[in-house]
C-alpha cells in the first residue's frame, strides 16, 4: 500500500513538475533570444553611428581645405566607405577573423563572409575599417590623384588594417582574446575601441603617404618656412567635428559589443570627459603658444578630436579622472605635433597624422598608465592587471609599448611600399597646373561651388589646359 502511494505521488509530481520544467526551459530560451536581439540592435545602431562619422570626416576635410578641392574630398570619403566595405567583406574579414590562424600573424578562411550569425559584428568591424582608410584622405588632400586613391584604399581596408585587427582583437600574437596560447605581456595588448588598432593605423599610413607625396605648392617659402593655407570653411570643419564627436559614442560605447550586462554608459562618460578636456587643453596651448598667441579655432577643434582618439583605447578601462587627464595631454600634444610636423616639411592639411597617429600612440600608452584593475577584470579579458600610475606595475605599460611599436613596424613600411609602387607606376600626385586649378575640375569635371569659383579664380587657373 505504501509502495503504491509512493508511486502514485511520484507520478503526480512528475505530471506537475514536468510541464513546469519545460515552461522554465522555454522561458530561458526566450530570454536568451531577447538578450541576443537587444545586443544585436545595440551593435548595429552603434555601427550606424560610426558609419555616419564618414560625413564628419568629409566635412572636416572639406572645411579645412580650399574650395576648389571640396568635391574631390567628398568623392574620396564616399569611396572610402564604398570600396572599404566591399574589400573588408571579400578579403579583410577573413584576414582578421578567418577560420585558420597562421603563426598568430594573420588568419585566412571565411572570405566573402556568409554566416548570418556574424552579420552584426561584421558590420561593426567594416565601419571601423573604413574609418582607418578615411584618416589618410585628409592628410593627402589637395594634391593626390583620385585614381591613386582608389588603388591604395583597398589595400588599407583589405590587408593592412585587418592584419592589425587580427593581432589585437582576433587570435593574433598580442590579443587578449586568444583561445589557444597566451598573448604577450601579463594580459595582452589592451585597446578597448581602437586608439592603436584603428587610429594609429590610419595616422601612420597617412605619414607614409605624405612623405611620398611631398608638400602642397605654396606651403613653404624659399627658405623652407611653413606658410598658412587656410581652409575655405571653418563652419564646415566645426560641423564635421561635432558629427565625429556624436559618432564616437557608437565607436567607443559600441565596443562593449553588447547592451545587456555591459556598462556602456560609463564608456560614454569617459569619452565625453576626454574630448572636452582635449578641446580645452588645445585651446589653452594655442593661446599661450608663441606661434599662435590666440585661442585658435582649428586647433581647438583638433584638440577635441585628439581627446576622442586618446580615450578610445582606454574608454572601458579607466575611470573618470584619468579620462580627463588623457584628454588634457592629448590636446596639448596635438598642437605641439601639428606645429613640429609642419616645421620639418610634413604638410598635413587637416592635422590627421597628429590627431590620429600621435594622439593614438598616447591613447595606447595611457592604458598602461591608468587602466583600472577592477574595470579590466569586470570585462573578463584579463586578471589582476592595471596601469602603472594606479598601482598595477610596469607590465601592462611595457605590453602597450610593444603593441604600439608592432603596429608602427607593420603599417609604416607596408603603406610606404604601397604608396611608392603607385607613385612609380601611375603616379601619386597630380601635376602643378592641376593642383593650382584644383582637383574638382581636373579630376571630376566640376566644382563644388561653381558660381563662387568663377567669380574669384583667374580663368587660367580654372582652365589651365585650355579645354
Amino acid at each position: 500500500m505504501k509502495k503504491r502511494l509512493v508511486i502514485v505521488t511520484g507520478l503526480a509530481a512528475l505530471a506537475v513538475i514536468g510541464p513546469l520544467a519545460g515552461a522554465a526551459a522555454a522561458q530561458e530560451a526566450d530570454l536568451a533570444a531577447i538578450v541576443l536581439a537587444v545586443d544585436q540592435i545595440w551593435l548595429v545602431l552603434a555601427a550606424a553611428l560610426v558609419m555616419f562619422m564618414q560625413a564628419g570626416f568629409a566635412m572636416v576635410e572639406a572645411g579645412f581645405t580650399r574650395a576648389k578641392n571640396a568635391a574631390n574630398i567628398i568623392m574620396k570619403n564616399l569611396m572610402d566607405f564604398s570600396v572599404g566595405a566591399l574589400m573588408f567583406w571579400a578579403v579583410g574579414w577573413g584576414i582578421a577573423y578567418g577560420t585558420t590562424e597562421v603563426i598568430n600573424l594573420f588568419a585566412y578562411g571565411d572570405f566573402f563572409m556568409t554566416d548570418p550569425s556574424k552579420s552584426a559584428l561584421w558590420f561593426f568591424q567594416a565601419v571601423f575599417a573604413a574609418t582607418a582608410a578615411t584618416i589618410i584622405s585628409g592628410a593627402v588632400a589637395e594634391r593626390t590623384k583620385f585614381s591613386a586613391y582608389l588603388l591604395y584604399t583597398p589595400v588599407i581596408t583589405g590587408i593592412i588594417y585587418p592584419v592589425v585587427v587580427n593581432w589585437g582583437w582576433g587570435e593574433g600574437f598580442m590579443s587578449p582574446f586568444r583561445t589557444i596560447g597566451d598573448p604577450i605581456g601579463p594580459a595582452g595588448f589592451l585597446d578597448f575601441a581602437g586608439s592603436g588598432i584603428v587610429h594609429m593605423v590610419g595616422g601612420v599610413a597617412a605619414l607614409a603617404a605624405v612623405i611620398v607625396l611631398g608638400p602642397r605648392i605654396g606651403k613653404y617659402d624659399e627658405n623652407g618656412n611653413p606658410l598658412p593655407i587656410p581652409g575655405h570653411s571653418l563652419t564646415l570643419g566645426a560641423l564635421g567635428v561635432f558629427i565625429l564627436w556624436f559618432g564616437w559614442y557608437g565607436f567607443n560605447a559600441g565596443s562593449t559589443l553588447a547592451a545587456v550586462g555591459a556598462d556602456f554608459a560609463s564608456v560614454a562618460v569617459t569619452t565625453t570627459l576626454s574630448a572636452a578636456a582635449g578641446a580645452l587643453s588645445a585651446m589653452i596651448t594655442a593661446w599661450t603658444y608663441p606661434v599662435y598667441g590666440k585661442p585658435d579655432v582649428g586647433l581647438t577643434l583638433n584638440g577635441a578630436l585628439a581627446g576622442l582618439v586618446g580615450i578610445t583605447a582606454g574608454a572601458g578601462y579607466v575611470t573618470n579622472l584619468p579620462a580627463v587627464i588623457i584628454g588634457l595631454v592629448a590636446g596639448f600634444i596635438v598642437v605641439v605635433s601639428i606645429v613640429s610636423l609642419e616645421r620639418i616639411g610634413i604638410d598635413d592639411p587637416v592635422g590627421a597624422i597628429s590627431v590620429h597617429g600621435v594622439a593614438g600612440i598616447w591613447g595606447v600608452l595611457a592604458v598602461g598608465l591608468f587602466a583600472n584593475t577592477d574595470l579590466v577584470d569586470a570585462l573578463g579579458w584579463s586578471s589582476g592587471v592595471g596601469g602603472l600610475l594606479v598601482g598595477g606595475g610596469v607590465g601592462l605599460l611595457a605590453t602597450q609599448l610593444v603593441g604600439a611599436l608592432a603596429i608602427i613596424a607593420w603599417v609604416f613600411p607596408a603603406s610606404f611600399l604601397v604608396f611608392k609602387v603607385i607613385d612609380k607606376t601611375i603616379g601619386m600626385r597630380v601635376g602643378p597646373e592641376e593642383e593650382l586649378a584644383g582637383l574638382d575640375r581636373i579630376e571630376h569635371g566640376m566644382e563644388a561651388y561653381p558660381e563662387f569659383l568663377e567669380q574669384v579664380a583667374p580663368p587660367q587657373l580654372l582652365d589651365p589646359v585650355g579645354d
